[in-house]
């Protein structure tokens, strides 16, 4: 942060709760108790305050907390910020600008945990380069699938892993005569709607180039 501020570049991170954060937002939290319990719902309120840790911080700094009560308990949460209040107020701040960092990290996690993005165990960089590569053009690949094919189906939202497993990872019996190829899938597969929809999808989306 110190860096940041010296070199003029704004910030929003992530601050770790500690009993004393969680103390400043003491009436902000009973406030969502008491919400959640009239609604029976999930509650939030958000405040700002000035802070300071007691020795690793060299100045004051604008934290923005996320007072919630959720399943009958408090989550509070935070972040600190040099965004100054005239640039977010602090509901928008934490929904829309933090927490969207949450859907770029499942993005990455994608790419390394089912497209095994993180295979760079190869001896050389290019190898390592080439692996990152192959991984990358798949994951373009599956956003087209799932984009273009399986819009109107239950995997419009799925992530790459599922789409690999429900859909592409079917055994199936393969014949090749001089025309053409044929898969024979089994009669019980419970995603044949899925599939046969995808296919239908991509053939009309090649039909309409």
């Amino acid at each position: 942060m110190g860096w940041c501020e010296a070199n003029g570049v704004d910030f929003l991170f992530g601050l770790a709760k500690n009993q004393r954060l969680v103390a400043e937002i003491t009436a902000e939290l009973a406030a969502a108790e008491e919400d959640s319990k009239a609604s029976g719902q999930p509650a939030r309120r958000f405040t700002e305050f000035s802070w300071s840790t007691r020795d690793s911080w060299s100045r004051q700094r604008r934290v923005i907390a996320k007072a919630e009560w959720t399943a009958g308990e408090a989550n509070p949460r935070f972040v600190v910020t040099s965004l100054s209040s005239e640039d977010a107020e602090p509901q928008r701040l934490y929904e829309e600008t933090y927490c969207a960092r949450g859907s770029m990290e499942n993005r990455i996690k994608e790419c390394q945990l089912d497209l095994l993005a993180d295979r760079t165990s190869a001896a050389t960089m290019r190898a390592n380069q080439l692996r990152l590569w192959f991984a990358s053009m798949a994951y373009v690949l599956l956003c087209a699938l799932r984009r273009i094919a399986l819009e109107h189906t239950q995997f419009a939202k799925a992530t790459c892993g599922t789409i690999r497993l429900k859909l592409l990872k079917i055994g199936a019996l393969v014949r090749i005569s001089v025309r053409r190829i044929k898969f024979a899938m089994a009669s019980g597969c419970p995603y044949q709607r899925d599939f046969a929809l995808a296919h239908a999808q991509l053939v009309n989306a090649e039909t309409a180039r």
